[in-house]
Protein backbone atom coordinates (compact mmCIF):
# COMPACT_ATOMS: atom_id res chain seq x y z
CA UNK A 1 0.00 0.00 0.00
CA UNK A 2 1.16 3.34 -1.44
CA UNK A 3 2.55 5.38 1.98
CA UNK A 4 -0.55 8.22 2.29
CA UNK A 5 -0.43 12.09 0.95
CA UNK A 6 -1.04 13.27 4.30
CA UNK A 7 -0.13 11.08 7.24
CA UNK A 8 -0.59 13.02 10.91
CA UNK A 9 0.12 11.40 13.99
CA UNK A 10 -0.24 12.00 17.31
CA UNK A 11 -1.02 15.76 16.75
CA UNK A 12 -0.89 17.56 19.85
CA UNK A 13 -1.27 21.36 20.54
CA UNK A 14 -1.31 23.55 23.72
CA UNK A 15 -1.41 27.21 24.05
CA UNK A 16 -0.23 27.50 27.95
CA UNK A 17 -3.19 25.62 29.53
CA UNK A 18 -5.68 25.67 26.61
CA UNK A 19 -5.30 22.02 24.34
CA UNK A 20 -6.88 23.06 21.05
CA UNK A 21 -5.70 19.50 19.63
CA UNK A 22 -4.91 16.03 21.34
CA UNK A 23 -3.17 12.95 20.10
CA UNK A 24 -4.71 13.30 16.34
CA UNK A 25 -4.13 10.78 13.92
CA UNK A 26 -4.96 11.55 10.26
CA UNK A 27 -4.42 9.32 7.41
CA UNK A 28 -5.36 11.07 3.61
CA UNK A 29 -4.54 8.92 0.64
CA UNK A 30 -3.58 11.08 -2.80
CA UNK A 31 -6.51 11.65 -4.95
CA UNK A 32 -9.32 11.70 -2.22
CA UNK A 33 -10.97 14.72 -0.73
CA UNK A 34 -11.11 15.05 2.81
CA UNK A 35 -13.44 16.45 4.98
CA UNK A 36 -12.70 18.00 8.48
CA UNK A 37 -15.69 18.64 10.56
CA UNK A 38 -16.83 19.73 13.90
CA UNK A 39 -18.45 22.28 16.39
CA UNK A 40 -16.91 25.66 16.69
CA UNK A 41 -13.59 25.01 18.93
CA UNK A 42 -13.40 21.56 17.77
CA UNK A 43 -9.40 22.50 16.59
CA UNK A 44 -10.37 22.28 12.90
CA UNK A 45 -8.14 25.42 11.96
CA UNK A 46 -5.41 24.52 14.67
CA UNK A 47 -5.11 21.18 12.77
CA UNK A 48 -4.78 23.64 9.62
CA UNK A 49 -2.22 26.01 10.97
CA UNK A 50 -0.19 23.01 12.10
CA UNK A 51 -0.15 21.40 8.63
CA UNK A 52 0.47 24.52 6.91
CA UNK A 53 3.63 25.67 9.46
CA UNK A 54 1.75 28.56 11.09
CA UNK A 55 1.82 26.76 14.47
CA UNK A 56 4.60 24.24 15.77
CA UNK A 57 2.37 21.47 17.47
CA UNK A 58 3.43 20.39 21.06
CA UNK A 59 3.56 16.79 20.33
CA UNK A 60 3.34 14.56 16.95
CA UNK A 61 4.79 14.29 13.12
CA UNK A 62 3.12 15.49 10.60
CA UNK A 63 3.99 13.77 7.12
CA UNK A 64 3.12 15.42 3.92
CA UNK A 65 4.15 15.20 0.21
CA UNK A 66 6.66 11.78 1.00
CA UNK A 67 8.38 14.13 3.49
CA UNK A 68 8.22 14.89 7.30
CA UNK A 69 7.43 18.94 7.09
CA UNK A 70 6.68 19.07 10.77
CA UNK A 71 6.94 22.41 11.75
CA UNK A 72 8.16 23.17 8.09
CA UNK A 73 7.59 27.32 7.45
CA UNK A 74 4.70 28.14 4.94
CA UNK A 75 6.98 29.46 2.61
CA UNK A 76 8.86 26.25 2.34
CA UNK A 77 5.33 24.11 2.30
CA UNK A 78 4.83 26.17 -0.51
CA UNK A 79 7.34 25.32 -2.64
CA UNK A 80 6.88 21.51 -1.88
CA UNK A 81 3.60 21.77 -3.45
CA UNK A 82 0.91 22.62 -0.59
CA UNK A 83 -1.57 25.26 -0.60
CA UNK A 84 -4.20 26.86 1.74
CA UNK A 85 -6.76 28.99 1.57
CA UNK A 86 -8.51 30.98 4.68
CA UNK A 87 -11.68 30.99 5.99
CA UNK A 88 -11.63 34.81 5.77
CA UNK A 89 -10.54 35.84 2.33
CA UNK A 90 -6.43 37.34 2.73
CA UNK A 91 -6.08 39.28 -0.63
CA UNK A 92 -5.00 42.35 -1.81
CA UNK A 93 -7.93 45.09 -2.05
CA UNK A 94 -6.39 47.96 -4.30
CA UNK A 95 -4.54 44.70 -6.62
CA UNK A 96 -6.96 43.69 -9.52
CA UNK A 97 -7.79 40.16 -9.47
CA UNK A 98 -5.32 38.92 -12.27
CA UNK A 99 -2.46 40.06 -10.14
CA UNK A 100 -3.82 38.48 -6.68
CA UNK A 101 -4.11 35.25 -8.73
CA UNK A 102 -0.32 35.85 -9.75
CA UNK A 103 0.77 36.21 -6.31
CA UNK A 104 -0.05 32.59 -5.67
CA UNK A 105 2.22 31.56 -9.10
CA UNK A 106 5.42 33.35 -7.19
CA UNK A 107 7.43 29.46 -6.41
CA UNK A 108 6.97 29.18 -9.59
CA UNK A 109 9.37 31.78 -11.11
CA UNK A 110 12.87 30.05 -12.18
CA UNK A 111 16.04 31.98 -10.82
CA UNK A 112 17.17 34.13 -7.99
CA UNK A 113 16.32 37.89 -7.01
CA UNK A 114 19.13 39.54 -9.66
CA UNK A 115 17.39 37.35 -12.23
CA UNK A 116 14.19 38.46 -11.48
CA UNK A 117 15.04 42.23 -11.24
CA UNK A 118 16.98 42.01 -14.77
CA UNK A 119 13.93 40.57 -15.85
CA UNK A 120 16.28 37.71 -17.62
CA UNK A 121 14.01 35.87 -21.00
CA UNK A 122 13.63 32.87 -18.76
CA UNK A 123 11.74 35.16 -16.25
CA UNK A 124 9.67 36.34 -18.36
CA UNK A 125 8.83 33.32 -20.15
CA UNK A 126 7.51 32.25 -16.55
CA UNK A 127 6.02 35.35 -16.21
CA UNK A 128 4.20 35.34 -19.34
CA UNK A 129 2.92 31.39 -19.07
CA UNK A 130 1.87 32.19 -15.61
CA UNK A 131 -0.01 34.88 -16.88
CA UNK A 132 -2.11 32.63 -19.40
CA UNK A 133 -2.60 29.80 -16.23
CA UNK A 134 -3.99 32.42 -14.40
CA UNK A 135 -6.27 33.87 -16.94
CA UNK A 136 -7.60 30.38 -17.48
CA UNK A 137 -7.96 29.87 -13.86
CA UNK A 138 -10.14 32.75 -13.91
CA UNK A 139 -12.40 31.38 -16.45
CA UNK A 140 -12.75 28.39 -15.06
CA UNK A 141 -13.60 30.22 -11.58
CA UNK A 142 -16.23 32.68 -13.24
CA UNK A 143 -13.79 35.64 -12.78
CA UNK A 144 -12.14 36.43 -16.07
CA UNK A 145 -14.84 39.21 -17.06
CA UNK A 146 -13.75 40.79 -13.87
CA UNK A 147 -9.48 40.21 -14.13
CA UNK A 148 -8.80 43.68 -14.40
CA UNK A 149 -11.16 44.80 -11.81
CA UNK A 150 -9.56 45.83 -7.63
CA UNK A 151 -10.01 42.75 -5.50
CA UNK A 152 -11.72 44.49 -2.97
CA UNK A 153 -14.48 45.69 -5.10
CA UNK A 154 -15.69 41.99 -5.78
CA UNK A 155 -18.88 40.38 -4.04
CA UNK A 156 -17.84 37.70 -1.17
CA UNK A 157 -18.67 35.00 -3.20
CA UNK A 158 -16.30 35.97 -5.98
CA UNK A 159 -13.57 37.11 -3.31
CA UNK A 160 -13.71 33.54 -2.08
CA UNK A 161 -14.02 31.84 -5.55
CA UNK A 162 -10.29 34.05 -6.20
CA UNK A 163 -8.83 33.09 -2.85
CA UNK A 164 -9.13 29.22 -4.21
CA UNK A 165 -7.65 30.27 -7.83
CA UNK A 166 -4.47 31.69 -6.00
CA UNK A 167 -4.00 28.99 -4.51
CA UNK A 168 -4.61 26.59 -7.10
CA UNK A 169 -1.95 28.83 -9.61
CA UNK A 170 1.04 27.62 -7.30
CA UNK A 171 0.70 23.96 -8.75
CA UNK A 172 -0.33 22.27 -5.63
CA UNK A 173 -0.54 18.24 -5.11
CA UNK A 174 -1.75 18.76 -1.63
CA UNK A 175 -4.58 21.40 -1.02
CA UNK A 176 -6.09 22.93 2.19
CA UNK A 177 -9.38 24.89 2.03
CA UNK A 178 -10.72 26.22 5.36
CA UNK A 179 -14.58 27.07 5.21
CA UNK A 180 -14.81 28.37 1.33
CA UNK A 181 -18.56 28.22 1.30
CA UNK A 182 -19.23 30.38 4.55
CA UNK A 183 -21.36 33.37 3.70
CA UNK A 184 -22.52 31.79 0.50
CA UNK A 185 -25.50 31.22 -0.97
CA UNK A 186 -27.11 27.51 -1.13
CA UNK A 187 -26.68 27.68 -4.97
CA UNK A 188 -23.44 29.55 -4.86
CA UNK A 189 -22.24 26.00 -2.23
CA UNK A 190 -23.44 23.66 -4.55
CA UNK A 191 -21.17 25.12 -7.58
CA UNK A 192 -18.17 25.13 -5.11
CA UNK A 193 -18.56 21.79 -4.38
CA UNK A 194 -19.01 20.93 -8.79
CA UNK A 195 -16.44 22.56 -9.03
CA UNK A 196 -13.69 21.51 -6.56
CA UNK A 197 -14.55 17.94 -7.58
CA UNK A 198 -14.05 18.63 -11.21
CA UNK A 199 -10.89 20.38 -10.29
CA UNK A 200 -9.78 17.48 -8.16
CA UNK A 201 -9.88 15.43 -11.23
CA UNK A 202 -8.15 17.54 -13.71
CA UNK A 203 -5.64 18.87 -11.38
CA UNK A 204 -4.74 15.45 -9.83
CA UNK A 205 -5.15 17.24 -6.45
CA UNK A 206 -5.72 15.91 -2.94
CA UNK A 207 -8.12 17.85 -0.86
CA UNK A 208 -8.49 18.56 2.59
CA UNK A 209 -11.35 20.62 3.25
CA UNK A 210 -12.89 21.95 6.57
CA UNK A 211 -16.08 22.94 6.88
CA UNK A 212 -19.76 23.47 8.45
CA UNK A 213 -21.93 23.33 5.69
CA UNK A 214 -22.75 19.83 5.66
CA UNK A 215 -24.38 19.32 2.14
CA UNK A 216 -21.33 20.82 0.36
CA UNK A 217 -19.29 18.22 2.65
CA UNK A 218 -21.94 15.12 1.52
CA UNK A 219 -21.01 16.57 -2.07
CA UNK A 220 -17.84 16.27 -2.44
CA UNK A 221 -16.04 14.57 0.13
CA UNK A 222 -15.50 10.72 0.17
CA UNK A 223 -14.25 10.74 3.57
CA UNK A 224 -15.20 12.95 6.78
CA UNK A 225 -12.97 13.22 9.47
CA UNK A 226 -15.10 15.01 13.19
CA UNK A 227 -13.28 16.24 15.52
CA UNK A 228 -14.74 17.71 19.04
CA UNK A 229 -12.91 19.90 21.54
CA UNK A 230 -9.57 19.04 19.76
CA UNK A 231 -10.16 15.06 19.42
CA UNK A 232 -10.90 12.64 16.48
CA UNK A 233 -14.23 11.21 17.45
CA UNK A 234 -15.25 10.15 13.97
CA UNK A 235 -14.45 9.07 10.37
CA UNK A 236 -16.23 7.91 7.77
CA UNK A 237 -18.30 8.74 4.88
CA UNK A 238 -20.59 11.98 5.41
CA UNK A 239 -23.98 9.54 5.73
CA UNK A 240 -22.37 7.36 8.34
CA UNK A 241 -20.55 10.41 10.77
CA UNK A 242 -23.99 12.32 10.75
CA UNK A 243 -25.73 9.34 12.55
CA UNK A 244 -22.75 8.51 14.93
CA UNK A 245 -24.43 8.99 18.42
CA UNK A 246 -21.29 10.66 19.37
CA UNK A 247 -21.33 13.61 16.39
CA UNK A 248 -25.15 14.24 17.51
CA UNK A 249 -24.19 14.76 20.53
CA UNK A 250 -21.76 17.32 20.06
CA UNK A 251 -23.58 19.14 17.59
CA UNK A 252 -26.68 19.11 19.95
CA UNK A 253 -24.35 20.75 22.89
CA UNK A 254 -24.82 17.63 24.41
CA UNK A 255 -21.57 16.32 26.69
CA UNK A 256 -19.63 13.78 23.79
Amino acid sequence: MSEPLLDISGLTLRFGGVQALSDVDIQVPAGIVCGVVGPNGAGKTSLFNCVCGYYRPTAGTIRALGRDVTGTAPYRLAGLGLARTFQHATLQPDATVLENALAGGHTRIAGDALSCALRLPRVRRDERRLRDEARELLRRLSLEHVAATPAGALAYGSQKRLELARALLSRPRLLLVDELASGLTQGEVMELAELISALRDELDLTVLLVEHHMGMVAAVTDTVIVLVQGRKVAEGSAAQVQEDPVVVSAYLGEAA
